[in-house]
């Protein structure tokens, strides 16, 4: 029987309201030698920084307070070489592996999808390692970085951004080194067909989803929407461990391990949520109470310097917010 989980202290405290780069939801966020790093991102009516709808920025911070712009927007009209850069993008798959940070996959927004994969040490110089993976088209996955493997798993295609026949997923790929790919083959019970998660868990050697859902197509006008907890040793063996968690079923919602526990953090589920929820073995959930920050989905998520930190989002603005342990 598990020992019971005991509630513990946490505050939160805004670092700053306005960083240096332009709203946006959807951004990658990866910590990598000692820094945060925000990588793309979407924002329709901002046409400076995001004339495309999505931009191919990276930003990297040390202290969440001053953000320094890496790499600029190279993504900006008709002209773009998708050979030469990767075009702009949001709620792609993003992870580090093998002492580098990767892009993997991409989003429908351009009416194409972006089934590439991209690789670089230093944020600013990218190499492309896949041009067209074999499990596209795909948009909205769940990407990790689990025994020394790249592991995309769910999604969907994207009928009304994309052309493509309508599937929804509930496969799962990996790779050593994001070129060769081989489809793993779960066996039952596991998951149902699902993505819209953002962040990574990988806690107690296992992999971890934890809730999710379906972006509705034309041919399922109705969004699907999970608050159930699987994980797995092994990508084909998985444990369900509670089929209805007590935090609302949600998409375009965080995930991330920090201060020994697994966190799931804001969301949409017909609006935009600021609940906070952690568990420290995937059934007893207890939410963090009085969340100060405004309500959003699709944020930018990082553990570092022993905090949680919360970045920008759909509230559509700068802001930063870490949470630290009393």
């Amino acid at each position: 029987m598990n020992k019971k989980m005991e509630p513990v202290s946490y505050k939160w405290t805004e670092v700053t309201n306005r960083a240096s780069f332009a709203p946006r939801d959807g951004a990658g966020a990866l910590v990598f030698n000692d820094a945060m790093w925000m990588i793309g991102g979407w924002s329709p009516r901002d046409k400076e920084h995001f004339p495309l709808i999505c931009n191919n920025e990276v930003w990297k911070s040390e202290n969440g307070i001053d953000w320094d712009l890496i790499k600029p927007n190279s993504f900006l009209d008709d002209t773009f070489d998708p050979l030469q850069d990767w075009s702009g993008r949001h709620t792609a798959g993003y992870a580090v592996h093998e002492n580098a940070m990767w892009i993997v996959g991409g989003d429908a927004n351009q009416a194409y999808y972006q089934n590439d994969v991209w690789t670089s040490e230093n944020g600013r110089d990218w190499t492309r390692v896949h041009a067209e993976v074999p499990w596209g088209p795909r948009v909205l996955h769940y990407t990790v970085s689990f025994q020394n493997k790249l592991w995309v798993m769910g999604g969907q295609t994207a009928p009304g951004f994309a052309e493509a026949e309508e599937h929804f997923y509930d496969d799962i790929w990996a790779s050593p080194d994001g070129i060769k790919w081989n489809k793993m083959v779960p066996q039952e019970p596991h998951w149902c067909s699902r993505g819209m998660i953002g962040g990574h868990v990988v806690f107690k050697d296992r992999i971890w989803i934890l809730g999710g859902g379906k972006y509705d197509t034309p041919q399922t006008p109705d969004r699907a929407f999970y608050n159930d907890v699987w994980s797995s040793p092994d990508g084909i063996h998985w444990h369900c461990h509670i089929q209805h968690a007590p935090w609302t079923a949600r998409q375009y919602h965080e995930v991330a391990v920090f201060d020994g526990r697994m966190w799931v953090l804001e969301g949409w589920n017909q609006s935009n949520r600021n609940d906070v929820w952690y568990s420290d073995e995937g059934e007893t959930w207890i939410e963090v109470p009085d969340t100060p920050w405004p309500e959003r989905h699709a944020a930018s998520v990082y553990v570092y310097q022993n905090a949680l930190w919360i970045v920008a989002g759909n509230n559509m603005t700068s802001d930063v917010w870490k949470l630290t342990r009393l």
